[in-house]
C-alpha cells in the first residue's frame, strides 16, 4: 500500500516539475544525445559487460567528485573493476566524463517509476549499488534489494530540511532505508537522524566526510591558469550564487592592489554577474570568451568555465566560499584549505557540518555571520599577510589530517559484497 502510495504521489508531482526541469535542460544543454536513457531505452551494445559492473550514481559536481575518488581507490585494489555511473544533470555528466574509464558505461539514471527502474536494473544487472550521499530512490532501491543486489550509501548526510520530513515519513522510509547493506554517515549527527528515520542502527557506520579525500589539486591547470597575466594579489569568490558577487565587487572597491576573480556556480548566471561587474564599474574579463587581462586595476576575471576552480584556488591569496552568504547549504570549502589558502565563508554551511566543524576547532577557517563580516574578513586578511599565512597553514593541515576515510569504506563495501 505504501508503495503504491509513494507512486501515486510520484507520478502526480513529476508533471509539476517538469517545465522545471525542461527550462534547466534548454539553459544547460547537453541532454538531448541521451535523454532516452531517463526511460532506461538504452539501444543495443551499451552494456557489454552486464552483470560485472558496479553501480555509482551521483548528481552534483561534488558528489561526481566523491565517487570519482571511491573509484579510483578501488581501482587501486581491483584493477579489473567496471563501473556503470549514473547522474541526472548535464554538470554532473559533464564532470563524470573525466572519472570514468574506457571499461565504464555513463549514463542518466532512470527517473523512478518501477517499469523504468526494473527494465534498467535487468539490464545493468549491477554486482553492488553505491549512492552517494542523499541520493535516495525508492523504487530504485527496493526493486535492487528484491534481486539481492547489495546496497550502499556512501558520504550520507541528511540536512536541516530533510530530516524532519524523514522522521515523520517514517513509516515509509524505514523499508527504504532498511534495504542498505552499509551505510556510511559523514557524522554523528547524520547517523542519529538516520536512525530516527528507520535505518538500521546496526548497517550504519560513522565514516567523516569523503569530501577530504576528493580534494585533489591539479598541477597542470594551475600552471597553464597561471600564465594568464594579470599580476597583483587575487581575492576568489568559489562557486558563488546571486547576490554574493555585489558583496565582493564591495570588498574590492576597498582593497589596493587586489583583483577580484568570479566563478559563478552556475554558468547560465554568467551574464548577470557580467552586468554587476559593469555596474560596478569594473571591465569583464570573462574566461569562456577567451578575453585576455589588460593588467589594469579596473578588471575583474570572470571564470565561467568548466573544470578550473581548483587551478584558481592554487592561484588565490584569499578565498570565499559561495552559497554561504546569499543561499543556504555552503559550497566545497575543503578544496582551498586544501590549496593552504586563507578562506572565508559566510553563515549557510548546513551541507558541510561536519567539515566546518573541524576546520572551525582546528582555526583552519574564517566564518562570518553576514554580508559586511565576509567583508571586514576579507580585508583583514589581506592587511596582515602573517595572518593569512597562519589560516592557511591551518587549513592544509587540517584537511591532510582527515584523508583516508575513502580507502577504509572501499575496503567495507568489497567485504560486504565478497
Amino acid at each position: 500500500m505504501k508503495w503504491a502510495l509513494y507512486n501515486l504521489l510520484f507520478a502526480a508531482a513529476y508533471p509539476a516539475l517538469l517545465p522545471g526541469f525542461l527550462l534547466r535542460m534548454a539553459r544547460r544543454g547537453g541532454y538531448a544525445a541521451r535523454f532516452a536513457d531517463r526511460f532506461a531505452l538504452y539501444g543495443e551494445g551499451r552494456f557489454p559487460c552486464a552483470g560485472s559492473y558496479v553501480w555509482i550514481h551521483a548528481v552534483s559536481v561534488g558528489e561526481v567528485q566523491v565517487a570519482g575518488q571511491l573509484m579510483r581507490e578501488w581501482r587501486k585494489v581491483e584493477p579489473d573493476v567496471k563501473f556503470c555511473f549514473s547522474t541526472t544533470s548535464s554538470t554532473g555528466w559533464k564532470t563524470a566524463e573525466k572519472v570514468v574509464s574506457p571499461g565504464d558505461v555513463l549514463i542518466y539514471n532512470p527517473l523512478d517509476f518501477p517499469n523504468f527502474v526494473k527494465s534498467a536494473v535487468k539490464t545493468i544487472r549491477p554486482r553492488a549499488m553505491v549512492l552517494t550521499e542523499s541520493e535516495i530512490w525508492p523504487n530504485l532501491i527496493l526493486c535492487l534489494r528484491r534481486r539481492n543486489v547489495p546496497l550502499f550509501l556512501v558520504n550520507a548526510r541528511v540536512s536541516d530540511r530533510s530530516a524532519p520530513r524523514y522522521r515523520l515519513a517514517k513509516w515509509f522510509f524505514t523499508d527504504v532505508f532498511r534495504c542498505f547493506s552499509r551505510i556510511f554517515a559523514q557524522s554523528d549527527t547524520d547517523r542519529a537522524r538516520l536512525e530516527a528515520a528507520g535505518a538500521d542502527p546496526e548497517t550504519i557506520e560513522v565514516s567523516g566526510s569523503f569530501k577530504f579525500d576528493a580534494a585533489r589539486r591539479d598541477a597542470g591547470k594551475e600552471e597553464e591558469l597561471s600564465r594568464g597575466g594579470g599580476g597583483g594579489r587575487i581575492l576568489l569568490g568559489g562557486s558563488t550564487w546571486p547576490g554574493e558577487d555585489e558583496v565582493l565587487l564591495e570588498a574590492l572597491g576597498d582593497l589596493d592592489g587586489v583583483r577580484l576573480v568570479i566563478a559563478p556556480r552556475h554558468f547560465e548566471k554568467a551574464d548577470a554577474v557580467e552586468a554587476n561587474i559593469a555596474k560596478a564599474g569594473y571591465r569583464c574579463v570573462r574566461r569562456s570568451r577567451g578575453d585576455t587581462p589588460s593588467g589594469g586595476g579596473k578588471e575583474v576575471l570572470l571564470a565561467d568555465t568548466t573544470g578550473e576552480l581548483m587551478g584558481l584556488y592554487a592561484l588565490a591569496d584569499v578565498v570565499f566560499v559561495g552559497k554561504t552568504l546569499c543561499a543556504r547549504g555552503g559550497q566545497n570549502m575543503i578544496e582551498p584549505c586544501l590549496c593552504g589558502k586563507p578562506t572565508v565563508a559566510g553563515p549557510h554551511t548546513e551541507n558541510f557540518r561536519p567539515v566546518m566543524s573541524d576546520l572551525l576547532a582546528a582555526g583552519a577557517i574564517v566564518q562570518a555571520a553576514d554580508a559586511d563580516g565576509v567583508k571586514r574578513e576579507i580585508a583583514r586578511l589581506f592587511s596582515d599577510p602573517a595572518l593569512a599565512a597562519g589560516l592557511g597553514a591551518r587549513a592544509k593541515a587540517a584537511v591532510d589530517s582527515r584523508r583516508g576515510t575513502v580507502p577504509r569504506c572501499v575496503a567495507r563495501i568489497r567485504e560486504t559484497i565478497g
